[in-house]
């Protein structure tokens, strides 16, 4: 399909739109951009332009700083003035969910990330294309995570050819490496590196592994065992402490490789003042608690915590986490939607993507007085709200925070407070 015209409209996606015969959704556009859409292609029902030219660009513009923007799927908004993203942001917030509010940017708008995962293939080592899942991009550099990317990689890519190790071919689904998985501690200057590999280490290949990432902190071996294309897999310490430590305020957090800890350090403080302004009463019922993140900074705040949480590891780091800390909570082992939820003030909620669901009806049902729901996916925090816990609760105040410069995402942090 071929169309010319102005961008009017930014989709949930963060694509731009442009009105023709059937909407075409234009990557790395912004609104008032005039463009030439010389090919398209279907994906899920609708028209991604494919080729396509910015004739002219729009007052919202601004040069990207990432080598590979344009390509690379992992910033869709480099292009985009700071001020308007917050404003797209905000917008798209209210479209979904009807609440219009606020929202905080991030203090930091490059090396924020502490985590990223860069996918190993017989294309080169990087990032997916934006809608290509088979198509790799071979990165050089990654500003949103570190000024040291580009030396991971090369160490990896030498580490490889010395030791005749072979890349993960996407659609043959073989090969011994799949992903390297690098953190980075940003208050402490730590770096874990963890390799995800289809094949078990001998001595001889751990030895080599420790020389050529000499410089790392915390060192992993993950065994994947399964062809699933995610950076997961069964890890092995290979030098080091098991744990990487990250200060947040006058919180310390302890991560493991296989847990879950907010991507940005920067904007985490707010997040979690966020939620520390909108939580009452003394007992506090952390659900998908993770490492801890949001039970140990309210339990620092003297609150009495209880979490739940699903990933055994992530039990073990929050209760290291709370004693590490000095404070009075304690982290179990469990599932969220299995949980008997006794008698809380306030429930902090922080599920992941796909929301809550049935958890949702189980707090519906409860006699928790206050919810905090945080969430990166507003749509799936409003059907969880209309589907559930609209029965028995309201919405009181909410927050955006920017977590994700640079991206159509943003985290939400909503009090609701049942209904009288």
């Amino acid at each position: 399909m071929k169309a010319q015209g102005y961008i009017e409209e930014m989709s949930d996606e963060g694509l731009g739109v442009l009105k023709a015969e059937k909407p075409i959704y234009v990557p790395y556009t912004v609104v008032g951009d005039f463009v030439r859409v010389y090919t398209t292609r279907r994906r899920f029902g609708r028209y991604i332009a494919e080729k396509f030219e910015v004739v002219e660009f729009s007052q919202l513009r601004q040069s990207p700083r990432c080598m590979h923007f344009g390509k690379c799927g992992g910033c869709l908004w480099q292009h985009i003035r700071y001020k308007e993203q917050l404003k797209l942001k905000q917008e798209n917030f209210r479209k979904i969910t009807g609440i219009a509010t606020d929202i905080k940017g991030s203090p930091k708008l490059f090396g924020f990330r502490n985590s990223s995962n860069f996918i190993v293939t017989t294309q080169g080592i990087g990032f997916k294309e934006y809608a290509r899942p088979l198509s790799i991009v071979d990165v050089k550099e990654c500003p949103v995570f570190s000024n040291k990317t580009w030396d991971y990689l090369k160490t990896l890519k030498e580490f490889m050819k010395e030791e005749n190790l072979k890349a993960w071919d996407l659609k043959r689904k073989r090969g011994d490496v799949h992903y390297l998985s690098v953190r980075e501690g940003k208050s402490t200057d730590e770096v874990m590196i963890n390799l995800i590999a289809h094949i078990k280490p001998n001595e001889k290949l751990a030895e080599a592994f420790r020389d050529y990432f000499y410089f790392a902190d915390f060192l992993y071996w993950s065994f994947k065992a399964d062809k699933r294309d995610d950076p997961k897999g069964e890890p092995k310490l290979i030098a080091g402490k098991p744990y990487i430590s990250e200060r947040i305020g006058d919180v310390v957090y302890l991560i493991h490789p296989n847990s879950f800890f907010q991507a940005n350090s920067y904007a985490l403080p707010l997040l979690l003042k966020a939620a520390e302004g909108f939580t009452e009463g003394e007992k506090i019922l952390d659900l998908y608690s993770g490492v801890g993140t949001f039970g140990i900074w309210l339990a620092k705040r003297d609150f009495k915590v209880e979490g739940v949480e699903a990933n055994p590891f992530a039990v073990e780091m929050a209760n290291k986490n709370a004693k590490l800390n000095g404070v009075d909570a304690v982290f179990r082992l469990g599932k969220a939607e299995e949980t008997a939820i006794g008698d809380y003030d306030t429930a902090v909620v922080d599920p992941p993507r796909k929301g809550l669901k049935e958890t949702a009806e189980l707090l519906a049902k409860s006699n928790v007085e206050n919810i905090i729901y945080v969430s990166c996916n507003p749509k799936a925090f409003k059907l969880d709200y209309e589907n559930h816990l609209k029965k028995a609760y309201q919405i009181e105040d909410a927050l955006l925070i920017d977590m994700f410069p640079h991206t159509p995402h943003v985290e939400a942090v909503v009090k609701l407070v049942r209904k009288v």
